[in-house]
């Protein structure tokens, strides 16, 4: 489920898993529409490895990137400590966004 959230006057969405856990974060979006467009675009490029970046950040931990067609990053992993995991986290991405309902909250 992707969840949708104001924060400010900004959005921004996660994507959970079906145990709850956060998978995907989103960037913040100036209006509510360009966030579900972002989550728009998460389902779309899911399916294409292509619009995933694996990258180990300074402290030697793994996350990935979600990106759409243009290059722009859409959503942001967790850190994982293992590459597994990361690639794990991809196919979580796959399997749970494309029929994903979303869930404004507060």
């Amino acid at each position: 489920m992707f969840e949708l959230k104001k924060s400010g006057d900004k959005f921004h969405f996660v994507l959970k898993a079906v145990n709850g856990q956060v998978i995907l974060t989103s960037q913040m979006y100036a209006t509510k529409a360009s966030a579900l467009n972002g989550i728009e675009s998460v389902q779309k490029n899911c399916g294409k490895d292509e619009s995933f970046e694996m990258k180990t950040a300074k402290n030697g931990k793994i996350h990935f990137n979600i990106k759409a067609t243009n290059g722009q990053i859409i959503g942001s992993s967790q850190m994982y400590t293992a590459e597994s995991g990361a690639k794990n986290g991809i196919e979580s991405v796959r399997k749970n966004a494309p029929g994903a309902s979303v869930k404004e909250v507060e």
